[in-house]
Parts: C-alpha cells; sequence; structure tokens
C-alpha cells in the first residue's frame, strides 16, 4: 500500500531528528520518495520555536494501526514528551494517507483530518506528488495547497542549513 507520512519538530536539532526519523522509517517500509525540507510557523500555539517539516511517500503491507504504532514507537524514543496539544516537540510522525482509504478509529482517521488545512504538509507533499487526490475533498495536493497560498502570506519555506 502506498503511504504518506508528515514529519516534523522545532526541539533540539531538528534536522537530524529528521533525518533519523527517514533512517527509521527506511527501515521498516521502502521509502519511494521524500521532499525537500521546510521551515514553517507552529501551528495551534504560536509561542514556541519554527518547525523543520517534510513529507515521505512508502510502500508497505503493513496495516494503518501497526504503522502508527511504529511511529509513535519512535517518537518516543526520540525524546518526545507531550507537553500539550501542537505544543513544541523533538519529532512528530503522522500517518497522512493509507492509500486512499477513509478509515476514522479512536487512534487514528484517514485522511489526516487537517492535512488539507496546512502547508508545511502540502508544500512538501507537492514536491513529488502534486497530483496526490485527497480521498474525501476529491481535489490534488496542488490545488488544496494553491488555495491556501492565496490565504496565506506566511507559507512554510525551503529550509536552507
Amino acid at each position: 500500500m502506498e503511504i504518506l507520512i508528515g514529519l516534523g519538530g522545532n526541539l533540539g536539532d531538528r534536522a537530524r531528528y529528521l533525518a533519523e526519523a527517514v533512517s527509521y522509517l527506511k527501515d521498516m517500509m521502502a521509502v519511494t520518495s521524500q521532499s525537500d525540507i521546510y521551515e514553517s510557523e507552529p501551528w495551534g500555539y504560536m509561542h514556541q520555536p519554527r518547525f523543520l517539516n517534510a513529507v515521505v511517500q512508502a510502500e508497505t503491507d503493513l496495516e494503518p494501526l501497526g504503522i502508527l504504532d511504529l511511529l509513535k514507537s519512535f517518537e518516543i524514543n526520540a525524546g518526545r514528551q507531550e507537553i500539550f496539544r501542537y505544543g513544541p516537540r523533538v519529532i512528530d510522525l503522522d500517518l497522512l494517507a493509507y492509500g486512499d482509504w477513509v478509515f476514522q478509529s479512536c487512534r487514528l482517521t484517514l485522511p489526516h483530518p487537517r492535512m488539507h488545512e496546512r502547508l508545511f504538509v502540502l508544500q512538501p507533499l507537492c514536491d513529488f506528488r502534486p497530483d496526490w487526490r485527497h480521498p474525501i475533498l476529491g481535489k490534488t495536493a496542488r490545488t488544496l495547497c494553491d488555495a491556501l497560498l492565496q490565504d496565506t502570506p506566511e507559507a512554510a519555506r525551503p529550509w536552507q542549513r
């Protein structure tokens, strides 16, 4: 199954945590594409450092909840602490999409319920899959991204080391 995973973090060595997360994902599944890294303003709670974000595409036979468990395990092992919702974190890994599945449980909603509202997801996704189509909204990543860019002057920016 083709999946999309969002990566982000704003504490510590942000780039190192993203690189370690991608390496972990490559050990667990076949990563087929990876976006550039973007720097973005915080979302939800503004009084915190800026985030680095990326999106990867992978192929896997794992079920969605199994993937979620792998992602959460990496976050915990990397030192993530849940301070408060939308608060700072060393790493955040989100299963954004699992093929064209629409799925909801108490632990996971697919596609990610707010990915279409977040430039820090859509801009990296458009690096390699501008034609990805949201299974509920029926719009491409490029269309969703362009609509947000019209209303949001503070887009995520490609990160410069």
